[in-house]
């Protein structure tokens, strides 16, 4: 079964910012280690989580100490009210019976 490296940030945003918010969070650049970004808001749109997927745990970190990564943080941080985040490793469920979605 495949293995995933996997960064979550969940972040809470100024009311009215999340056009805004949404531009800034784009990397300029796709991180090298990286394979997918997915970006999840809540309804009233104050709420974001964002998932990525990486080679492995060093990219990401590489990835969080670079200066592309540090000009990206503070586009975004006037839009930011609150922030946490954290590197997981995981696999996808196997749920039996039925086809997805």
């Amino acid at each position: 079964m495949e293995e995933h490296f996997v960064w979550v940030t969940t972040r809470r945003i100024r009311p009215g910012t999340l056009e805004d918010f949404e531009k800034a969070w784009r990397p300029a650049i796709r991180p090298q280690g990286m394979h997918r970004a997915l970006a999840y808001w809540s309804e009233d749109g104050q709420e974001i989580t964002g998932v990525s997927f990486w080679d492995s745990k060093e990219a990401c970190e590489s990835w969080r100490a670079s200066e592309p990564e540090a000009q990206r943080r503070a586009a975004m941080a006037p839009y930011i009210v609150e922030e946490r985040d954290g590197f997981y490793r995981g696999r996808e469920l196997v749920i039996p019976g039925g086809s997805p979605g």
